[in-house]
């Protein structure tokens, strides 16, 4: 009896790290509805609107490789899954790439920022395919 109380006790700690897992890893706009808004989507991009006020913070969520483009000035702070953290300043009007990344981003500034993020999809390289 006390054995297969032990196995339980494991299989619920393998399912509960499983679900914690997947909870890091969420959409965006599904796990942080508040500050995040789809403007415009297809089957190659889905364009985001990030709005976060002074000292706001986010939750642990997921975007494939995008493209960001800052709106205001941004002082941020973004949270890693394994709990580092990375400074993330930059001026109005810079647009740069970013790679695929799970994070829990927070505006350490004193001002609202906001940005736009064109998240790219997996596509079918249609601009290579030969034309019959």
């Amino acid at each position: 009896m006390k054995t297969v109380k032990i196995m339980l006790a494991c299989l619920s700690l393998v399912f509960i790290g499983f679900w914690a897992t997947g909870l890091q890893a969420q959409d965006a706009v599904k796990a942080d509805p508040e500050h995040y808004k789809v403007e415009f989507e297809n089957e190659q991009v889905r364009v985001l609107r990030i709005q976060y006020g002074p000292g706001e913070k986010s939750v642990m969520h997921h975007h494939p490789d995008a493209v960001a483009i800052m709106l205001t000035e941004s002082n941020g702070l973004m949270t890693l899954p394994d709990g580092s953290m990375i400074e993330d300043r930059n001026k109005a009007g810079t647009a740069m790439f970013t790679p695929e990344s799970t994070h829990l981003p927070q505006n350490n500034g004193s001002e609202p920022m906001e940005l736009i993020l064109v998240e790219l999809k997996t596509c079918k390289d249609k601009m290579h395919k030969p034309k019959n």
